[in-house]
């Protein structure tokens, strides 16, 4: 089964561990109201009901869970991931083993259920700032154990994935930098590590104010400038400071309101721990028939 939209991090191997971890959290020893109730070899169907509006999420992920549970299963899908929905729409059909069907539903519902409002979300703000050059950035503001799916959900919506983890890429945030004792302690301290390590990582840099930003414009050396926490304004000043040595970013606090203007300053990248921690979960069920 192909993966339409492939983050580096998105493999067969990546997913199924997922999904095997979620469903023994869910099944453990057994569904045993579903063993209880429904006769062993009873076949049935059933189809995913859509009662809301947005874009869909997880669909390819729900084929995996299916398959996952009971091979036999036959899944007929009939919307893509990154369409729009709306209600009343069915998302697909899912035919075989009843008790197969039963025991993959709550995964399968809390996963598209959420990736769906994650990609809608994401669309949306995708949407205020299409008119500049600006990108939409996730961030590790995911829910644990679920994070995989949740920046899955981020790239159908169409934003891009910012680092995975803290192993992929360096970013020298507030406390990092305090602690160290500065920006340039905390950027030749990097520097240093990498050496030492042998590791070739991108290196973000925050920065508070224009001070911090002359700072490591005068060091060098890294990959992207931060500009945290910064009103329009100030943005643009610091930008023209910048003056494209190095792509900026700007984050904290960004919501639907401010994003047009936060991106009409001329930053690179916008990151939004928002689209992954403040999203509301679409309505999706899944019904026999």
């Amino acid at each position: 089964m192909a993966l339409n939209f492939r983050p580096t991090y998105l493999n067969t191997q990546s997913i199924d561990t997922f999904i095997q971890t979620a469903l023994q959290e869910d099944i453990g020893d057994g569904d045993h109201s579903t063993l209880a109730a429904v006769p062993a070899d009873a076949q049935r169907q059933a189809r995913l009901i859509i009662k809301d509006t947005g874009m869909m999420a997880g669909m390819e992920l729900a084929s995996y869970i299916f398959y996952a549970v009971d091979p036999a299963l036959q899944v007929t899908t009939l919307i893509e991931d990154g369409s729009m929905i709306k209600y009343g729409d069915i998302g697909l059909t899912v035919t075989g083993k009843a008790q197969s069907i039963l025991q993959a539903e709550r995964l399968v519902l809390n996963c598209m259920q959420r990736m769906s409002g994650i990609a809608t979300y994401t669309h949306q703000l995708v949407q205020l700032i299409s008119h500049t050059k600006a990108k939409l950035l996730d961030t590790r503001k995911t829910t644990p154990n679920f994070r995989l799916m949740e920046k899955w959900a981020v790239a159908i919506g169409g934003g891009l994935n910012h680092r995975f983890g803290l192993f992929d890429m360096i970013i020298l945030k507030d406390n990092h930098i305090d602690y160290a004792g500065g920006v340039t302690q905390a950027i030749q301290a990097t520097h240093q590590y990498l050496k030492e390590k042998g590791k070739k990582l991108n290196i973000v840099v925050e920065t508070r104010n224009l001070k911090e930003v002359e700072e490591v414009l005068q060091i060098g050396d890294i990959t992207r400038i931060m500009l945290d926490n910064m009103p329009p304004d100030r943005m643009r000043e610091a930008i023209a400071l910048i003056d494209g040595r190095f792509p900026t970013e700007a984050s904290g606090g960004i919501t639907e309101e401010t994003i047009a203007a936060v991106a009409e300053s001329g930053v690179d990248y916008i990151s939004v721990g928002a689209l992954t921690h403040s999203v509301k979960s679409l309505d999706i069920s899944l019904k026999a028939f």
